[in-house]
């Protein structure tokens, strides 16, 4: 054969090699493990670490594969046209452009490329120096190239400094949804995870215990009656109040109360209660579960005040109430299954207006909306758009939803039927 055929072959062959390296190596690249590589990088792995440093910058790295494909595609395209050209003539183009499709599409393409997203991480550790090389040599070309991409876009609207915003959360979301499975453990801990997630999302206002079902002593009484109603409850912190119940003055803990009455030997009249009780603390109730929880484990407590806007106290919020945020009910020997929710012959339920929406959708697996709501009396309230009266049936979401009873404008109690 002419030595003028054959070096171009030869070097066809070569280029098709280069463009299976930069094919596959995208591929590597992009289909590896962040979680993978991550731990082998800080188990040691210097070329995990390579990896890791190179798709910091994914634009360059997937600008510089593209050139570098692009190049050695069209230059073996220009070889194989010339080569066809002096074998067949004008016709040639058309058998160059059939044969090269053809070549390129399996040994360029799909085969590099199905290996190298069989064995991602091993196959980027590898070549990660050649890549970190070929990134240096055509870093002036990609950023001039990123640098028009983004001109151009954004000429038509597109910021692409944006695009990603958010991503790794929402990626995090779907491989905890992407744990699967039937088993109840399974389940229980996907809802685990997402309510993890959730937590800067929902304020205190959405789980707090309203103020109407919070126990408080009204200091103004006797102190022997004050003790007899703290010794009463099983509730261990109690607020206490003086003139009103908005003014709180002090949180009292039935543990200290009990060494109290030690101290004086059993003597109810000589218990100060001011030396035992603490300071309440106050909180917004638009904090959100997240800063709260931080802030009970800054301040090594249990348990806050919630306000309103204007000062008003609205009710109380606890450590074990966020807990249960993440991990459902955690009940005691002194808790109800479901406090507030009743189950009954036909399938429906009858609950408390003040029961929450987040309580109902994760102990019965309901998806009712929360957004403008908190309690399943304000959701009738809110989508009927009046004051209903008992006996009065709305049907939301599916949901057959009857007031069974009412307390002035407070809807104290419904029936409901979830769908079949």
């Amino acid at each position: 054969m002419d030595i003028v055929l054959v070096l171009p072959i030869i070097g066809i062959v070569i280029l098709l090699l280069l463009s299976g390296f930069f094919s596959g190596a995208e591929t590597a690249f992009t289909a590896a493990s962040k979680v993978d590589l991550h731990t082998k990088e800080k188990g040691g792995n210097k070329r995990a670490k390579l990896v890791n440093r190179i798709r910091e910058r994914k634009d360059r790295m997937i600008g510089a594969l593209l050139l570098g494909n692009n190049l050695v595609n069209i230059l073996a395209s220009a070889l194989a046209t010339s080569v066809f050209l002096k074998i067949f003539g004008d016709v040639g183009v058309i058998y160059a452009t059939l044969v090269m499709t053809i070549l390129v599409l399996i040994f360029a393409e799909v085969l590099p490329k199905t290996y190298a997203f069989h064995n991602a991480e091993n196959m980027a550790m590898r070549i990660s120096p050649i890549i970190r090389m070929i990134i240096v040599i055509f870093a002036p070309i990609t950023e001039a190239v990123t640098w028009i991409v983004r001109k151009v876009l954004k000429l038509v609207g597109v910021d692409i400094s944006r695009v990603g915003a958010g991503s790794h959360l929402e990626l995090l979301r779907g491989t905890i949804e992407m744990h699967d499975g039937d088993e109840i453990e399974t389940k229980e801990q996907r809802a685990m995870l997402h309510s993890i997630l959730d937590l800067a999302d929902v304020d205190i206002e959405e789980i707090m215990i309203h103020r109407k079902n919070v126990f408080m002593v009204n200091l103004d009484q006797p102190i022997d009656k004050i003790v007899q109603e703290l010794l009463s409850v099983q509730y261990t912190r109690i607020p206490l109040w003086i003139d009103n119940p908005d003014n709180i003055v002090g949180i009292v803990h039935a543990k200290e109360l009990l060494r109290e009455l030690m101290d004086v030997g059993g003597d109810i009249a000589n218990i100060d209660l001011s030396r035992i009780s603490r300071d309440p603390w106050f909180i917004p109730e638009t904090t959100n579960l997240y800063d709260q929880l931080q802030a009970f484990r800054d301040r090594k407590e249990h348990f806050a005040l919630v306000v309103n806007e204007y000062g008003s106290f609205m009710g109380i919020v606890t450590l074990e109430d966020i807990l249960e945020e993440i991990v459902g009910n955690i009940d005691d020997e002194h808790d109800e299954s479901m406090l507030g929710v009743r189950k009954i012959s036909n399938g429906s339920f009858i609950i408390d207006g003040a029961v929450t929406i987040r309580d109902l959708n994760r102990e019965l697996g309901w998806n009712l909306p929360d957004e403008e709501y908190a309690t399943i009396a304000g959701l009738i309230l809110f989508e009927s758009q009046m004051v209903p009266n008992v006996g009065q049936s709305f049907r939301f979401f599916n949901f057959q939803m009857d007031v069974v009873r009412k307390k002035r404008n407070q809807i104290t109690l419904v029936r409901v039927t979830p769908p079949e």
